[in-house]
């Protein structure tokens, strides 16, 4: 009787010999690509480019959040970013306090294509996260779901020196670095008012699709987006941040 089984392992060895070897054909041809797209030898689109910098206007795709967290560990380019972008800004000093609070790689934003209820200063990646999630995702959606433009946004403010929901302890809020927005609402150009407060459920169903394709949107480009599906202390408000952690709620 012949036993079967020693030739298991043989297959299974074959079969490792053939992964291993596609993968590193694979990371060959990525290599060769890279060097021939980083050499200029090879011209693709900016928005496919690994190697180019983000652009606004450029269409979203795998690549630009990427790009994005990119600028958090380079301030030249994110501030170059947001040169061309259409968004009035001003570069701020950095400011440390020595608790955890304080500014760095901040610009003070005056208006952009939209206005603002009031100037907000805001680190230089939440600005071009913001700028993203205005072109891509606001305005498509007011357009979309409520056939009209918004021409001004409401918010509660970025930089505040204090700790998660205003915690005695505990970790201090991305607000804290004035790396994260509170946005409460909109104007639209006929100057009605949309309000996550008032709108996001039990009222006119395009008004709540709009802040829901908002509240969605978002995530593409912010690492944390809390919206009053999230707890009752955003109930009023949407928190969109760059921080550390991931969150789409």
């Amino acid at each position: 009787m012949h036993d079967d089984h020693p030739q298991q392992p043989r297959r299974s060895s074959i079969v490792r010999i053939i992964l291993v070897r596609l993968t590193l054909a694979l990371v060959l041809g990525l290599a060769v690509v890279s060097g021939l797209v980083w050499g200029g030898f090879l011209d693709i689109p900016n928005r496919f480019n690994p190697f180019t910098p983000l652009r606004i206007a450029d269409d979203v795709n795998w690549l630009t959040r990427w790009k994005l967290s990119r600028l958090e560990r380079r301030e030249e380019q994110c501030l170059a970013v947001l040169d061309g972008a259409p968004l009035s800004h001003t570069a701020v000093p950095d400011r440390d306090s020595g608790d955890g609070c304080g500014l760095s790689n901040a610009v003070e934003v005056s208006r952009s294509s939209v206005g603002f209820n009031r100037s907000f200063t805001a680190t230089c990646p939440l600005t071009v996260a913001w700028a993203l999630f205005e072109r891509h995702a606001l305005l498509p959606a007011a357009r979309e779901h409520l056939g009209q433009e918004v021409v001004r946004v409401t918010h509660f403010g970025t930089y505040a020196c204090r700790n998660i929901n205003h915690r005695a302890g505990g970790r201090r809020s991305e607000h804290a670095t004035a790396n994260a927005i509170d946005i409460a609402g909109f104007v639209l150009a006929d100057g009605q008012q949309v309000t996550v407060k008032g709108d996001w459920s039990g009222g006119d169903g395009r008004r709540e699709a709009f802040l829901r394709a908002l509240r969605d949107g978002a995530c593409r480009f912010f690492d944390v987006v809390l919206s009053p599906d999230y707890n009752e202390a955003h109930h009023d408000h949407f928190h969109f941040d760059m921080g550390s952690y991931r969150a789409c709620r």
